[in-house]
C-alpha cells in the first residue's frame, strides 16, 4: 500500500483535499459557486460541500456567502480575527432534529465559534443501536477530537452502549445525560439539566397559588421523565402532601380507547381525589390536556391548573401554559466548554459532571385563579 504524499495533512484523506482543489478551480473558472450545484457536479453530498466551503473560509481562501461560495475579497474581513483552521473537530449525535435539541445543538455551534472549533452533528433516535451506529460513522469518516453524545441509556443496550463509549480512545461528553451508578463511565464527563428541581419548583408555585393536591402526567419512554416524578414525589414530601393517594399516570401506557379515553380517566382519578393542578411533561402533552380539560367544560385555571414541561409550545395553547424551561442553548455551551477544556488540558484535568437549574415561566394556565374545590365541578362536567 503506498503511502500518501508528504504534503497531506495528518489524518487527512488525498480525495477531501482534491474535492477541495477542484472547488478551488470552479471558482476560479467562475467566481463563485453554489453548494447545490457543485455537489451535483462532484456527486457528493450538499453536507460534504459546506464543510468543504467551511475549511476553505477558515483558511482565508473563499468568502462564504448564502448557499455558496466566491473567491476571497480583500474587503472579507471575516476570517482576519481568528486562526487559519479550526483547531479540533467535535462529533455531535442527538436524538432529534426537531425538537428540544435544536437549541442545544445552536448553543453548542455559538460556543464552538468561539472556541475556534468545527461541530460535526448527525441525527439519530431514541434507540442505543441507532446512537452507535451514528457515533461509529464520526469515528470512521470525519476524524473528530471528541464527542457530544445524548444517547439511549435503557436496558441492556443502553448500558452496553455506555460502557463503550467509556472506553473510546477520544473524550466523550454526554448532554442531558447521567449515567445510572451501576454502570462503569468513570471517564466520561456530562452536563444535564436538573430536572427534579424543575419539577419541584412547578409543585412549590402550585402550592403557593393554594393547590392542595397537586398529580402528575408523564411518559416513562421519555428519559426526562424518571427525573420529573422523582421531583415531584420529593416537592409533595416536602409540602406534607401524602403520596397516596396522588394522581401518577403514565400516558406511556394509554390504553386502547388513545388520549381522549386516557385523558377522561385522569380527569375521573382528579375528581376522585379532589387534585386540582397537574404537572405535565412533555408541554406538547400539556398543550393536549388543556385542550382536553376546555373540550370538557372545564376552567383552567380556575378548575384545573397545568404546568408543562419543556417550554417548546407551551406558549401556543389557549390559555397559554406555564412551563419549566430546560436552559437549553447552555446545556450545548457548556458541552462545548467541556470540550474544549478537556482537549486543552488531557488527563489531568479531573471530570466534570455539571448540573443546569432550568426556569420556570410563568403563564395563564397556573396563575391567579380563586382556589375552589374542585371535585364538585369535575362531577357535573364528567
Amino acid at each position: 500500500m503506498s503511502t500518501p504524499p508528504a504534503s497531506v495533512p495528518a489524518g487527512k484523506s488525498l480525495f477531501s483535499l482534491q474535492r477541495r482543489e477542484r472547488l478551488m478551480e470552479e471558482l476560479r473558472a467562475h467566481g463563485a459557486i453554489t453548494v447545490r450545484g457543485i455537489a451535483a457536479k462532484l456527486g457528493v453530498s450538499e453536507l460534504t460541500i459546506r464543510r468543504d466551503v467551511n475549511i476553505l473560509a477558515d483558511e482565508g481562501l473563499v468568502s462564504r456567502v448564502h448557499g455558496g461560495a466566491t473567491l476571497r475579497s480583500p474587503l472579507d474581513r471575516s476570517a482576519a480575527a481568528r486562526p487559519a483552521s479550526n483547531s479540533y473537530s467535535i462529533g455531535m449525535v442527538v436524538p432529534s432534529l426537531d425538537y428540544y435539541w435544536p437549541q442545544v445543538i445552536s448553543g453548542a455551534r455559538a460556543e464552538a465559534e468561539e472556541q475556534n472549533l468545527r461541530i460535526l452533528v448527525r441525527g439519530s433516535a431514541y434507540d442505543a443501536a441507532d446512537n452507535r451506529r451514528q457515533v461509529q460513522a464520526l469515528l470512521d469518516t470525519q476524524n473528530i477530537d471528541g464527542l457530544i453524545v445524548a444517547p439511549d441509556m435503557t436496558g441492556e443496550h443502553g448500558r452496553e452502549l455506555l460502557r463503550w463509549l467509556n472506553t473510546l480512545p477520544i473524550p466523550v461528553v454526554l448532554a442531558e445525560r447521567r449515567p445510572p451508578a451501576e454502570v462503569p463511565a468513570h471517564r466520561l464527563e456530562w452536563v444535564a439539566t436538573d430536572h427534579s428541581f424543575g419539577a419541584g419548583m412547578a409543585v412549590r408555585h402550585l402550592w403557593q397559588e393554594g393547590h392542595r393536591q397537586i398529580g402528575c402526567l408523564t411518559d416513562s419512554a421519555s428519559p426526562t421523565s424518571p427525573h420529573v416524578v422523582r421531583g415531584w414525589r420529593q416537592a409533595l414530601a416536602a409540602m406534607k402532601i401524602p403520596l397516596e393517594g396522588s394522581v401518577h399516570e403514565d400516558s406511556a401506557t394509554q390504553g386502547p380507547g388513545g388520549r381522549a379515553e386516557h385523558f377522561d380517566h385522569v380527569l375521573e382519578l382528579c375528581r376522585a381525589t379532589g387534585t386540582t393542578a397537574m404537572l405535565v411533561h412533555s408541554d406538547t402533552q400539556a398543550v393536549a390536556f388543556v385542550q382536553h380539560c376546555v373540550d370538557r367544560g372545564l376552567q383552567v385555571p380556575g378548575d384545573m391548573a397545568v404546568v408543562g414541561y419543556d417550554d417548546e409550545v407551551a406558549y401556543l395553547a389557549e390559555p397559554a401554559i406555564s412551563a419549566v424551561r430546560p436552559p437549553k442553548q447552555y446545556v450545548g455551551k457548556v458541552a462545548v466548554q467541556l470540550m474544549a477544556a478537556r482537549l486543552a488540558e488531557g488527563r489531568q484535568r479531573p471530570v466534570h459532571r455539571v448540573g443546569l437549574n432550568p426556569d420556570l415561566i410563568l403563564r395563564d394556565s397556573s396563575v391567579g385563579a380563586p382556589r375552589v374545590p374542585a371535585a364538585g365541578l369535575l362531577q357535573e362536567t364528567l
